[in-house]
């Protein structure tokens, strides 16, 4: 970050290169005010501004000039960082060329390949890889690129990257898996191909909540019954709750639809000692209970 206060040339050439006004740009950088690599306050450089913004001209000029490829925001993030956020293809491989460092990290351990992922540019993606980004690198919460692919419902991108051999299991350090959030977020087709993979069905976040049990507490019915026919637990889990407990007190009568008919227990006693009915009462949602103790009384209600 720079200690000196942005001058009115800085300011100018900053406003060049984030409108991609090529003309005003050369004649900022020609008049010999201004230093090519000038930030403002949050340490952003015309090089980033371009990059950014889709100037490609304005990033090739710049570079001419002797803008350093890998300059960083206070954030840490670079050029390279925003042209692979934005999906601006002919950017990345401009920096790429110029010696841009393929893997460097935001502070939060975000790399281009990471932003590339999140926003669902596969073609991005492909050429970061091409020229060597890592993707089996993590996050400082330990997400990988396949728990964002997860997390966001890319599914082309998730192939992809199952394709290159990345670990279906490898969790954050909450142990939150790519599967877990994906039952969470509500991407049934991303669980499905993670499960296709070997995704383990029961694996638990920290505080014990699985797949199934979020996807019941997110009132996600395609997940669940995906999960459910694919063997997840319908008993009591590490938090002292089942997925029945799960959809009962956040109002999913569906969801507790198909988890009876799946063979739930309506019997099973949290660790404060509720059931799912009474859950379902205290919240409010006496359909639900009504319905629970209903099928008690006749077990062959149909749900």
């Amino acid at each position: 970050m720079s200690a000196k206060k942005e001058s009115k040339s800085d300011q100018q050439l900053h406003l060049a290169a984030l409108q991609g006004n090529l003309s005003l740009l050369r004649r900022s950088l020609d008049g010999g005010k201004v230093h090519v690599d000038c930030k403002d306050k949050e340490g952003t450089t015309p090089l980033i501004l371009a990059a950014a913004n889709n100037h490609l001209q304005c990033v090739k000029e710049l570079l001419e000039q002797g803008a350093q490829v890998d300059e960083r925001r206070n954030t840490g993030t670079c050029a390279l960082f925003f042209a692979a956020q934005g999906g601006f293809l002919d950017i990345v491989k401009e920096l790429l060329d110029k010696g841009a460092s393929v893997d460097l990290p935001s502070q939060d351990g975000g790399t281009p390949l990471f932003v590339a992922c999140q926003c669902n540019h596969l073609d991005v993606v492909k050429e970061l890889v091409a020229r060597g980004a890592d993707v089996h690198r993590t996050m400082n919460d330990g997400a990988t690129p396949l728990f964002i692919a997860s997390q966001n419902g890319h599914y082309n991108m998730l192939k992809y990257l199952l394709e290159r051999d990345c670990d279906v299991n490898q969790s954050r350090l909450d142990k939150a898996s790519p599967l877990w959030i994906a039952a969470q977020m509500g991407h049934a087709d991303i669980i499905r191909e993670l499960l296709s993979h070997g995704a383990k069905i029961d694996s638990a976040r920290e505080d014990g909540a699985t797949p199934l049990f979020k996807a019941a507490h997110k009132g996600h019915t395609d997940c669940v019954s995906d999960l459910v026919s694919h063997g997840a637990c319908l008993g009591l889990l590490e938090n002292g709750e089942s997925a029945l407990h799960a959809a009962a007190l956040f109002g999913h009568l569906k969801v507790v639809k198909q988890l009876m008919h799946a063979g739930a227990d309506v019997n099973l006693k949290n660790k404060e000692g509720a059931t799912a009915s009474d859950l379902a009462r205290d919240a409010g949602y006496d359909i639900i209970s009504d319905f629970i103790h209903m099928s008690k009384q006749s077990p062959h209600t149909t749900v």
